[in-house]
C-alpha cells in the first residue's frame, strides 16, 4: 500500500491557526509537519512604542493566558529598569497567574480533550457509555460541571485586576491594586467553592490531603484501588479508560523538556535581575533529558530561534531573541521542503529541540538540582519511568496533577499578604535590556525587551506553542509535536482521531471546525464540528 497524505486543518478547538500534515503508511504515521497559519506580529506592533506598551498589548496575545503574558511583560521591564518590587506585589502577581492556570485545567480537560473519548472509535470500550455520559460536548454531565466551574478561579483575578481577561494590573514596580480584607475573604470563599464543588467530589473523589500523599506510581495505583470513589472520580475514570484505549502507547515526542520555572518567592526576588532569577523561583527552572536521565538549570542565554522553515526573511542561522528582528515575508507559499509555518523553531543551544508544558514542569520538579528550598515532586518522573517514557496519557496526568499544588500555592498567597505594607514602588525608567519569564498553563513563556531612547527598540516573545509546534530547524530536526506524531497508529484516515489526541495533548491554542482531506486527490474525507 502506498503513502497516503492527510492535511488536517485546523487540529485544535481554540484559536484555529495550526494545521497538520501527516504521511501514513500501513496504518502508521511516518512523517509529520505542523504549520502555524496565522501571523499576528506583536513584535512588529510594539517596535518604537512606549516601554510600557507591552503591558497593554501582550495580554491580548491570548484570551486564556493573558495574565501570564502580563507577568512576563512586567518582569521584563523590572529587570530592564532595575526596580524594587514589594513582597505584596509579588504575591499578587503570583496569585493572578495561579488562578488563571487553575481555570485552564478543567476548561482544557473537559472542553478540549475529554470529548475525544466519546469518538465512535471507542464504542467497543467497556468505558465508552460512561465516557459519553460524562464527557460528551455540551450534554455530558461532567462536561457541564467542569466547564462551568472553570470560570470560578478567575473571579479572584478580577478582584485583583478589575477584570479577566486582559487586565493590566501588574506594572513595573508592583501592582496597581491594593486588595482589602473583604477582597481576601471573598477570594478564600471562591477557592473553597472550587474545592468543595468540583476539585474534591468530582475530580479527585477524595480530600486534597489524601491526594497529596501520592508520591510515586505505586502510591497512585494504591490510591486508585483504595475505594470506589477514587476509581469513579473523573481522574480515576480517565486513567482507567486511557489505558484501555491505548493512550499510553503513542505520542512520545522529542524526549527532552524545558521549564523556565515560575512563582518567584516574595522575599527572594524583590530586586529582580536576570541573573538572580533561577535561585528565587518556588517552582524551579530546568531541562530534563530523558535519554541520559539528567537535570540541569535553564538559562535564557541557551535559547535560539531558527527560521529556516518559517516565513521570515531572516536567514538560516540560530539566533538569540535579543539579536532577532522579526521580518515576515510579504508573500508566503507553503513548501514542505522549504518554509511552511509562521512559527520559528526554538532550540536549546546544547540540547536542541525541547518540549514545553506541564509534563516538562513535572519532570523537572522531580530533579534534585536547584536550591534545597525549592519545590520538589518526584511523582510524575516516577510515572514517566514506570510507563516507559512519554505518551499522550502521561502528558495528560502531568497536566491535571498540577491543580492540587497550584491550589495550595493560591492558599499560600492569600495567607502571606500583609495588607498594610506597600503594593507598588515607583521605578525610574532607563534604557537597557530586560527579560521576563514564567510558566503559562501550556508551558514556558518569555519576553525579551530592548529599550533605546525611551522607546522599545526590539520586543520578542517565545510562547509555549512556539516551542511545541515549531517547524523543522536548520538541521531538519522535527519540532516536538511533529516528532510526537511520527509512529502513531491511524485506524481510520477519514477520522484521524489519533492525530487529534497527540496534538491536543500539548494543549496548543487552536479552534472549532476540524476537517481532513486527501492531499493528493483533494477529496474531503470527513468534517467534524467540535465546538
Amino acid at each position: 500500500m502506498g503513502t497516503q497524505t492527510l492535511d488536517i486543518s485546523p487540529v485544535g478547538r481554540v484559536e484555529g491557526d495550526l494545521d497538520v500534515r501527516v504521511e501514513i503508511e500501513d496504518g502508521y504515521v511516518v512523517n509529520a509537519w505542523t504549520h502555524a497559519e496565522l501571523f499576528r506580529g506583536f513584535e512588529v506592533i510594539l517596535r518604537g512604542k512606549d516601554p510600557q506598551a507591552g503591558l497593554i498589548v501582550t495580554p491580548r496575545i491570548c484570551g486564556i493566558c493573558g495574565g501570564s503574558h502580563l507577568t512576563c511583560a512586567s518582569w521584563a521591564l523590572d529587570t530592564a529598569w532595575e526596580t524594587e518590587v514589594p513582597r505584596n506585589a509579588i504575591l499578587a502577581r503570583n496569585l493572578g497567574q495561579i488562578v488563571e492556570t487553575i481555570q485552564s485545567i478543567p476548561r482544557y480537560f473537559y472542553g478540549l480533550f475529554a470529548i475525544d473519548l466519546t469518538n465512535k472509535k471507542y464504542q467497543n470500550s467497556r468505558y465508552y457509555n460512561e465516557a459519553v455520559r460524562r464527557f460528551a460536548a455540551f450534554t455530558g454531565k461532567h462536561y457541564e460541571i467542569g466547564v462551568t466551574i472553570s470560570a470560578k478561579p478567575v473571579e479572584i483575578y478580577a478582584l485583583l485586576g478589575g477584570q479577566w481577561p486582559h487586565s493590566s494590573y501588574m506594572v513595573p514596580g508592583g501592582v496597581m491594586s491594593a486588595p482589602t480584607l473583604t477582597d481576601i475573604t471573598r477570594a478564600w470563599s471562591i477557592l473553597e467553592y472550587f474545592r468543595t464543588n468540583w476539585l474534591e467530589p468530582v475530580w479527585l473523589g477524595c480530600s486534597l490531603e489524601r491526594y497529596e500523599e501520592i508520591q510515586t506510581y505505586d502510591d497512585f495505583m494504591a490510591w486508585l484501588h483504595e475505594n470506589r470513589n477514587h476509581r469513579q472520580s473523573d481522574l480515576g475514570f480517565y486513567w482507567r479508560m486511557g489505558l484501555d484505549i491505548g493512550l499510553d502507547k503513542f505520542g512520545g515526542g522529542v524526549g527532552k523538556y524545558v521549564t523556565w520555572g515560575y512563582l518567584p518567592h516574595e522575599d527572594k526576588y524583590q530586586k529582580p535581575t536576570i541573573e538572580n532569577r533561577n535561585a528565587a523561583m518556588i517552582m524551579k527552572s530546568g531541562v530534563y533529558d530523558s535519554y541520559s536521565d539528567t537535570h540541569t538549570l535553564m538559562d535564557h542565554t541557551f535559547t535560539r530561534e531558527n527560521t529556516t522553515h518559517a516565513w521570515y526573511d531572516e536567514g538560516t542561522a540560530d539566533v538569540h531573541p535579543f539579536d532577532r528582528t522579526t521580518n515576515p515575508t510579504a508573500k508566503n507559499h507553503k513548501d514542505f521542503n522549504g518554509a511552511y509555518s509562521w512559527s520559528s523553531a526554538v532550540r536549546h543551544i546544547e540540547y536542541g529541540r525541547l518540549e514545553a508544558g506541564p509534563l516538562a514542569r513535572q519532570l523537572v520538579a522531580g530533579g534534585t538540582h536547584g536550591e534545597s528550598w525549592q519545590h520538589y515532586d518526584g511523582f510524575i518522573l516516577d510515572v514517566f519511568k514506570r510507563m516507559g517514557g512519554p505518551s499522550v496519557h502521561v502528558r495528560q496526568l502531568a497536566r491535571v496533577h498540577e491543580i492540587v499544588k497550584l491550589y495550595r500555592q493560591a492558599e499560600r498567597c492569600l495567607r502571606e499578604f500583609k495588607l498594610n505594607e506597600p503594593w507598588y514602588i515607583k521605578p525610574k525608567q532607563k534604557d537597557g535590556r530586560g527579560w521576563g519569564a514564567t510558566e503559562a498553563a501550556r508551558g514556558s513563556l518569555c519576553h525579551w525587551v530592548e529599550l533605546e531612547d525611551g522607546k522599545i527598540k526590539n520586543y520578542q516573545v517565545i510562547a509555549p506553542t512556539t516551542w511545541n509546534v515549531g517547524p523543522r530547524d536548520a538541521e531538519q530536526k522535527r519540532g516536538p509535536i511533529e516528532e510526537a506524531l511520527v509512529g502513531i497508529p491511524v485506524a481510520d484516515p477519514a477520522d484521524p482521531i489519533e492525530v487529534g489526541h497527540v496534538a491536543r495533548s500539548f494543549d496548543s491554542c487552536l479552534v472549532c471546525t476540524v476537517h481532513a482531506h486527501d492531499a493528493k486527490t483533494g477529496e474531503e474525507l470527513a468534517r467534524f464540528r467540535t465546538a
